[in-house]
């Protein structure tokens, strides 16, 4: 069976092939610069499994159409994150929207593809404007985002309904079968220093000098329990099923508190920078804005994944498995740099 991998150089695709070759599958991993995937042919291969890396771009419909010819399953998992974007529509809204059609496009001209599973979100779940300690189920929309509110949670939940809305203008019996995938914040193991830029950040700052943490929840989910899910779902799962991928919520402070615990040997930070600072620090923080800070601080939400462990059949990672292992990676991968 030939599955085709977009994204494949990504903290998640980079999963996600490891783990279809080593059940054996033929694996056509896609990246926009190739040689920012080559490590990938050194994963383990089960004897069966093959590996043919391709360039693509989302938005060039000949890469799109070539890679989507003579696979049966795509796995979309390409994506645009918001880190260090300028015009949030070109960089992230029009990547994830345009590039999601020219994929459905090239699917409907292949043929041959039964199975899409699509990496969306919890940002495509959760609203931009919450109650404080609202649950979300896998039946909410993120639907009152916009360009300026909240352009990821625009640009996933956009991008979700495009591929929706392809699948179900098929008539019965040749409708692909459409499964999305929405984790939470993503830990885990890391292959690439690259990997360490978007949800990793967050464990990277305890393995770093800075001796507190923000009054900031997280909640998230093993990345090696997201790859499980997608490999899952090209045969399991309900047809057209929306799944929430989410172990646990904590606040910084108790992770560092967990790694303690966990991890002993380091003095992993505790201390919570009050939020008065906390604001001030954002406006001389690179990566960060006083909007961002203020409209999270203290604040929390939850997730209910309904039958998500039974109806894909996974077990996810306890929590010291994914915050060890996570911070482990990370502190082998600083040594070898």
């Amino acid at each position: 069976m030939g599955v085709l991998v977009t994204g494949a150089a990504g903290f998640i695709g980079s999963h996600v092939v490891h783990l279809l070759l080593e059940k054996g599958y033929s694996v056509r991993a896609t990246a926009r610069n190739p040689d920012n995937a080559k490590f990938l042919e050194s994963f383990p291969k089960h004897k069966d499994a093959t590996l043919e890396i391709l360039q693509m771009d989302l938005f060039n419909t000949d890469d799109v159409n070539a890679a989507v010819e003579g696979c049966e399953v795509v796995i979309h998992c390409a994506a645009a994150l918001m880190i260090g974007v300028r015009d949030a529509q070109r960089d992230v809204i029009d990547p994830s929207v345009l590039g999601t059609e020219n994929l459905c496009n090239a699917i409907q001209k292949a043929g041959c593809v039964r199975a899409i599973v699509h990496t969306s979100s919890v940002a495509a779940i959760r609203r931009t404007h919450s109650e404080n300690g609202q649950i979300f189920t896998s039946s909410d929309w993120c639907d009152d985002a916009s360009v300026t509110s909240n352009p990821y949670g625009l640009a996933k939940a956009e991008a979700e309904r495009v591929m929706r809305n392809f699948v179900e203008q098929h008539a019965d019996g040749q409708r692909p079968r459409l499964v999305t995938i929405h984790p939470s914040i993503v830990f885990g193991p890391v292959f690439e220093k690259r990997h360490t830029n978007g949800s990793m950040a967050y464990l990277k700052h305890f393995t770093g000098r800075l001796p507190f943490v923000l009054h900031t929840h997280l909640n998230f989910v093993d990345v090696r329990d997201v790859a499980e899910a997608h490999v899952a779902a090209i045969e399991s799962g309900k047809d057209g099923g929306r799944y929430i991928l989410h172990k646990e919520g904590m606040w910084m402070r108790d992770i560092g508190r967990s790694l303690r615990q966990f991890a002993p040997g380091k003095k992993w930070a505790t201390f919570c920078l009050p939020s008065p600072l906390a604001t001030v620090m954002a406006v001389f923080h690179p990566k960060l804005t006083v909007r961002q800070v203020r409209s999270s601080l203290g604040r929390h939400v939850d997730y209910d994944i309904g039958p998500m462990k039974e109806e894909l059949g996974i077990v996810l990672h306890t929590t010291e498995k994914t915050l060890v292992d996570s911070v482990e990676s990370l502190l082998a991968l600083s040594r070898k740099v």
